[in-house]
């Protein structure tokens, strides 16, 4: 009995995932970085990485490494002008490019930040994209791998679930 208790005190038990946080389509999230602002997000599980609706993108060198400086492209943002690392250049495919009857347009090229963002009472730094995102109804997506980030899990019949940005 002895031999068997030690036995079985060796083999490991799986480790329960913890369960994700629900969250609906549409939440408010806050940008620390970017002045605190507070935008309204789509949760979108269909895209892969978040993104930001920028204008004035431009991208420079800065000490050898890529930088870039943008402002905010939404309806009540000030004229700010903010500058990050680029984390890297991501290629957005388009839509038109699953229809073979169309030409197929190049990917676009899109800077990709490390931001830290702010769900609820949960910050995490993720990667976002910069695109002009002003005819848009939700100026910032949050796409699959933040979701990850966030264990979220997102029920698309509710919307803003979390409390007020608090991080």
């Amino acid at each position: 009995m002895k031999s068997l208790l030690a036995l079985l005190s060796l083999v490991a038990l799986p480790v329960m995932a913890a369960e994700p946080t629900l969250y609906g389509r549409y939440e408010y999230i806050a940008l620390p970085e970017i002045g605190g602002e507070v935008l309204k997000a789509k949760m979108d599980t269909g895209a892969l990485t978040a993104s930001l609706s920028a204008k004035d993108i431009e991208t420079f060198t800065r000490d050898g490494e890529d930088w870039v400086r943008f402002r905010l492209a939404t309806k009540d943002a000030s004229n700010k002008v903010y500058e990050h690392k680029i984390a890297r250049i991501s290629k957005i495919k388009t839509r038109s490019e699953e229809d073979e009857d169309e030409d197929v347009a190049a990917p676009t090229k899109r800077p990709v930040v490390d931001l830290e963002l702010c769900l609820g009472n949960v910050k995490r730094t993720v990667e976002v994209n910069l695109t002009d995102r002003s005819s848009f109804n939700y100026p910032l997506l949050i796409g699959a791998k933040a979701l990850r980030e966030f264990g979220a899990a997102v029920n698309p019949a509710r919307r803003f679930t979390a409390d007020k940005p608090d991080c």
